[in-house]
């Protein structure tokens, strides 16, 4: 729905301004946190506003126009241009550059917009790293928050590789057994357990962009020690905060997932013609009988590793649900599957689903998962056992802390050829899914894991008083003081 009406804000209250990339792992934990903020306040002392790329927002919102802002009730919605508006990442050095200086007047204007319509921006929270809102709030004088929607264990991963342990994890890129102790971590860290745009040394775009964006975003915290919200709980990862909290005003204030039963808002076809029939599939099975399948927005896997996928599904003889999108196979349409060739007595494919919903049914007993942080959390909080086959980024932490930190799933091992065979994943399926002593114990962390976040997201919650916290500290204009602003413009300038 459009919103076209301007509501004033109370005398001293917040407007957040959420700013999110335009792909769902972002807009997610991003569109949860405004929720989160806006119903902590008392009447409507507490506005957010999520402000998303405009190619995203077009397909959230197909009816709006650039020029409204849309709300679902508790928030709004505002499109931010980047200058080109098709979704696409950024080419190269100089088209990044480009697009953040668009971006940057683009968020001015929305800024400047809301200030004369007596909405002022009060405080502006980043998902992770967009270096457009450093700039704005440098311009307007703003408090910046950072909002880490990935564990604290990356973030201290890529805390301390800014704080003098890069050159250690560089000359031993290529060996993924060599171990690295960082401060916090319980115990060493496998190379090969990294994000992987850490230890890429392909000099592909992709890395080379994050790892430009963290050390400028490092470096302004550093200098102004902005507060950061972090996707997770403490009992989840209490070494690596306590480790964290030396050095950043950290707010833990997850786990960022909303109600299996509210809306939700999909960038993926998604009907409830379909949500029917798959939600019915699964009341009629067993509990803890399914096998949920499924590799995000942005994984893309081959025809070759689908056919092992879809072979080891049927070897296990377990009943299955498999979520793949059409474009979200590597290969060009000759060689796509046929979707509804995958469809068997067993199992039931489709291109789009609830994931939520569907993990906290009764019938789900395992999630093979590509361990992106979003799945990752919806997995605990839903008390599901994982079979993790990371692919990129932060998957590859993710996999280790559900392993080895967690004990509340395995990793299918890959074959030379970079690939989970269907022997191996029917494996994997019957070590979680069986009766063994193994299989018994993930169950059990995993429901016990449940109970935690449960209690940490619930009324009066561990989360719920951590962001109550956050919102006191914010003052209008109390961390930009334009000695700290000409600090960090100084310190990027010479670097």
């Amino acid at each position: 729905m459009v919103d076209k009406e301007e509501v004033r804000p109370p005398h001293n209250s917040h407007h957040f301004l959420l700013v999110a990339y335009g792909v769902q792992s972002h807009i997610n934990p991003g569109r949860v946190l405004a929720h989160r903020l806006t119903r902590l306040g008392i009447d409507g002392s507490v506005l957010a506003t999520l402000s998303i790329p405009v190619a995203s927002y077009h397909r959230m919102f197909p009816d709006a126009t650039m020029a409204e802002t849309a709300t679902d009730g508790i928030i709004s919605y505002i499109p931010c241009s980047d200058g080109v508006d098709d979704g696409s990442w950024p080419k190269d050095a100089n088209d990044r550059a480009l697009r953040r200086r668009a971006s940057s007047e683009n968020l001015s204007a929305i800024v400047a917009r809301f200030a004369d319509r007596g909405q002022p921006v009060t405080c502006i929270i980043c998902t992770m790293i967009f270096l457009p809102v450093l700039d704005v709030a440098r311009e307007h004088n703003i408090p910046v928050a950072i909002y880490w929607i990935q564990p604290a264990t990356l973030l201290a991963i890529n805390y301390h590789y800014f704080h003098g342990y890069n050159e250690l994890i560089t000359s031993h890129a290529t060996d993924p057994t060599y171990k690295v102790c960082l401060p916090g971590l319980s115990c060493p860290l496998q190379i090969g357990n990294f994000p992987s745009f850490l230890i890429d040394m392909s000099g592909s775009e992709m890395s080379k962009a994050i790892i430009e964006l963290s050390q400028e975003l490092f470096k302004y915290i550093d200098q102004l020690r902005p507060k950061v919200l972090l996707n997770t709980f403490d009992e989840l990862e209490a070494n690596v905060i306590r480790e964290m909290k030396k050095h950043f005003d950290v707010f833990t204030v997850g786990p960022m997932v909303g109600s299996s039963t509210e809306a939700r808002i999909h960038l993926f076809k998604h009907d409830n013609v379909d949500k029917k029939r798959y939600m019915e599939w699964l009341q009629a099975h067993p509990e803890k009988s399914v096998v949920y399948v499924s590799f995000g927005s942005v994984t893309k896997n081959s025809k070759r590793q689908m056919d092992e996928i879809i072979g080891g599904l049927r070897q296990c003889g377990r009943p299955y649900l498999l979520v793949v999108r059409k474009d979200g196979l590597e290969d060009d349409d000759e060689n796509n599957h046929n979707l509804e060739d995958t469809q068997s007595q067993l199992g039931m494919v489709v291109e789009w689903c609830d994931q939520l919903e569907v993990l906290s049914h009764s019938a789900v007993g395992c999630f093979v998962s590509h361990c992106g942080w979003n799945s990752t959390i919806e997995a605990v909080v839903s008390g599901v056992p994982v079979i993790g086959v990371p692919n990129m980024l932060d998957q590859l932490t993710n996999i280790y802390l559900i392993e080895e930190e967690w004990g509340i799933g395995i990793k299918g091992e890959r074959n030379n050829d970079g690939v989970v065979t269907g022997t191996e994943l029917a494996r994997c399926i019957e070590l979680v899914m069986g009766e063994s002593p193994k299989a018994m114990a993930i169950r059990e962390r995993s429901k016990a894991l449940k109970e935690i976040a449960q209690a940490s997201v619930n009324t009066g919650g561990s989360a719920e008083k951590k962001l109550r916290d956050f919102i006191k500290t914010i003052q209008v204009n109390d961390t930009f003081c334009m000695d700290g602003i000409m600090s960090v413009n100084k310190a990027i300038a010479e670097n």
